[in-house]
């Protein structure tokens, strides 16, 4: 079963990710279907049913692809666990109990298919002496690491591998061991370009340095006594990411002071433990018109202020910290896609600051519809998530990143019940790129995200001006051409990134090759032309003519 217009690859990613099958596991329904049983399901618990206005308008929004709901909703509603909540953030008691609790909510979270994020900041230095029991510390890596391998064990659907992120103080002791965790040898790389299975240390993990106002005080003041400190952590923090793509910068000041608890993909910050995110984003390139934006923000606000009374939890405290903060994420996509619908380069202009605008509504829409269903009113309302996979399903750029690249290879990780994962691939050509190619643009005057590593300064600068308009945070990585090594350009790099860290909630990036394995890789556009919709078998030297090879 296909929407009538929706490519064959968006197709399959839907299908294969989202797609309710029966018991032969054959498909059983079409993404008009996933539309009627996704806004069912959600709006049902504010009492909505079929035919009630704002039941039509969500319903339409969906299936029209100008609003897409997270990952979460499209797999879990309707479900008998239907937890719809993407991620769980958390924080790191400095106790033997704490240390059990995390693992424990860590294991609740990930078998619900919840990613997690986690704030370590409080954990005890590693050789700290430990008084009751005569011992010392092992410190925060310790409890990071036996996360990460909770996170390998667990599996949402036999095949979605646990999202993880793990955060650190500047200011801790144990930081500069911290970056260091996954500096992996050219030895392991090798062995995990070879082998896409073979275990990494921490690698369901992202990490991230945490930036406070005490950071940008001491970095900026040389009286400080923690000056040098600021400067060190900083120095060597940026050396490993523009190197190695981690770590990531988590910026909390002024108002967002102690908001340091990150999900997975960093968008969504709070300061209470167990609390959640609730994603969902709108789809520009399919929205014409500021009346259109505002319906459209509207009912999204509404979908998921509904998503807050309808999931299920993990246990039994998220549920009194979502009714206390009852966090919303609505995000944007194909914000690339709409700018060149409209002519526009990649970065801000007056008429995406017009309909930004429009976007802020979000607020005042979610305490409206909290006062209608008397509920609290959600504390912040708006996030822009990466959205990947839904990206894909909407035939669009992913939030505010532009078109990752004309054409690329995609490769996809399968668990099988041997215990060795199957990897498959495909050659895709950007959905907006091809829309663009078909109206007479060539492939190569294309703008991507590729060409714009090569101009970094107008990636960051947008999204500072982009955070602006979001009360939570952006998750968006930079590209880079290559790894940045040689120390001058790193601290040009350095210099250039903390001219806009103030007026950013966090950042990555990730130079071109960093990652053996790569999910993307970018291709010539007339290769991919030639093999479009074909799936391969990782050996790329494998002969395939039946367009499934090893599917």
């Amino acid at each position: 079963m296909q929407a009538a217009d929706m490519s064959p690859f968006a197709n399959s990613v839907y299908q294969s990710k989202y797609a309710w099958k029966d018991e032969n596991g054959e498909i059983c329904e079409d993404w008009a279907g996933t539309a009627l049983r996704v806004t069912e399901n959600v709006l049902g618990a504010l009492g909505y049913k079929v035919g009630d206005e704002p039941f039509e308008r969500v319903r339409k929004l969906i299936e029209d692809r100008k609003f897409m709901p997270g990952g979460r909703y499209l797999y879990a509603a309707g479900r008998s666990l239907h937890q719809v909540n993407n991620c769980l953030l958390l924080k790191a008691d400095d106790t033997r109990e704490g240390w059990a609790d995390l693992l424990s909510k860590s294991a609740m979270a990930l078998q619900t298919g919840a990613g997690i994020g986690v704030d370590y900041s409080d954990i005890r230095p590693s050789g700290s002496p430990i008084k009751r029991t005569g011992g010392v510390a092992s410190g925060p890596l310790s409890l990071m690491r036996m996360v990460n391998e909770v996170g390998r064990g667990v599996m949402q659907g036999g095949a979605r591998r646990s999202a993880i992120w793990a955060g650190l103080n500047w200011s801790h002791p144990d930081a500069e061991a911290f970056l260091a965790m996954k500096d992996w040898s050219p030895e392991l790389r090798a062995l995990k370009e070879k082998d896409f299975g073979f275990p990494m240390e921490m690698e369901f993990t992202n990490i991230s340095i945490l930036l406070d106002d005490a950071f940008f005080e001491a970095y900026n003041n040389p009286a400080c006594s923690l000056h040098e400190q600021a400067h060190r952590i900083y120095e060597k923090t940026v050396t490993r990411m523009v190197k190695t793509a981690e770590p990531g910068l988590s910026v909390d000041i002024g108002d967002n002071a102690g908001e340091t608890l990150r999900n997975a993909c960093c968008e969504i910050t709070t300061r209470d433990d167990s609390d959640v995110c609730n994603l969902g984003s709108l789809n520009l390139s399919r929205i014409n018109s500021i009346g259109e934006m505002d319906e459209a923000v509207k009912y999204a606000t509404l979908f998921l202020l509904a998503g807050t009374v309808y999931s299920h939890v993990p246990y039994e405290k998220v549920a009194d910290v979502r009714s206390k903060n009852r966090r919303l994420g609505l995000g944007v996509m194909g914000v690339h896609e709409w700018l060149l619908q409209r002519g526009h380069s990649y970065g801000p202009n007056d008429e995406l600051g017009e309909w930004m605008g429009v976007y802020t509504r979000s607020g005042s829409y979610a305490a409206q519809w909290a006062r209608t269903h008397d509920l609290s009113a959600p504390i912040k309302t708006r996030a822009i998530a990466p959205t990947g996979t839904i990206g894909i399903v909407a035939e669009t750029t992913t939030g505010i990143e532009p078109i990752f690249c004309v054409a690329y290879k995609r490769r996809v990780k399968t668990a099988q019940a041997t215990g060795k994962d199957l990897v498959n691939y495909q050659y895709v050509i950007d959905p907006t790129a091809k829309r663009l190619v078909e109206r007479g643009v060539a492939p190569e005057d294309i703008e991507d995200a590729y060409l714009l590593s090569y101009n970094i300064e107008k990636r960051i600068a947008f999204q500072a001006w982009m955070q602006q308009f979001v009360d939570h945070a952006i998750s968006s990585t930079l590209n880079l051409p290559f790894a940045i090594t040689e120390p001058d350009e790193v601290k040009d790099f350095g210099d250039l990134l903390m001219e806009y860290l103030p007026d950013l909630r966090g950042l990555t990036v990730y130079p071109n090759g960093s990652r053996g394995a790569q999910p993307l890789s970018p291709v010539p556009y007339e290769k991919a032309v030639l093999h479009e919709g074909v799936v391969f078998e990782e050996d790329e030297n494998a002969a395939c003519t039946s367009g499934s090879c090893g599917a």
